[in-house]
């Protein structure tokens, strides 16, 4: 009865604190948002995605990757952008005329902003603002929760619980015992 209830314990928190950044995780592909199950609106209201990507180019040139990395960074981690959301924007973006590819002799396809591009940006410069003021509150908020050696820990712990627990080494004594220190441990982090 125990081993299979552990296993579930382990299986459920590894993949919790993996998809806050855990020893598996980092942010999850797929534009998907982070959260632990909460519900959460979109990260972009219709056209802001194409407006941040615009943003960024005209700040520097940069490729595919690395505005999604630069997001995700802006948001501390709490939002990652599917390259099959970024790559047809980049596309659009491109047969909008206002990023073209930079002559930079690389293999990577980098992007830079076109005198189109500058025009649209300062004349919508208010709504740019706010939306890259909001990313980056986001990011603000979500840095308290992102501390790697937290979530490795607890990820270590779910290994170990999940490694006893398929291994059969978890008798109604030691389940007891395991329960009686995590939560020992959960009263200790609650009065920090």
């Amino acid at each position: 009865m125990f081993g299979p209830m552990a296993l579930l314990f382990a299986g459920t928190m590894a993949s919790r604190w993996s998809s806050h950044g855990g020893p598996h995780g980092g942010p999850r592909g797929g534009g998907e948002h982070r959260g632990g199950g909460r519900k959460r609106r979109r990260m972009f209201a219709q056209g802001e995605l194409r407006l941040v990507l615009l943003k960024l180019i005209a700040d520097e040139p940069r490729h595919g990757y690395e505005l999604i990395k630069a997001i995700e960074e802006m948001t501390g981690g709490s939002y990652s952008p599917s390259p099959g959301t970024i790559y047809p924007t980049l596309s659009l973006l491109e047969d909008e005329g206002v990023i073209a590819p930079a002559a930079d002799g690389e293999s990577r396809k980098a992007y830079h902003a076109t005198d189109a591009g500058r025009v649209e940006l300062d004349e919508r410069s208010e709504e740019v603002d706010a939306i890259m003021e909001r990313l980056c509150a986001q990011g603000e908020e979500s840095e308290p929760l992102s501390s790697p050696d937290l979530f490795r820990a607890v990820g270590n712990l779910a290994s170990v619980l999940r490694n006893r627990a398929r291994s059969g080494r978890l008798n109604e004594d030691t389940v007891r015992e395991i329960v009686d220190l995590v939560d020992d441990l959960a009263k200790k982090v609650e009065r920090l």
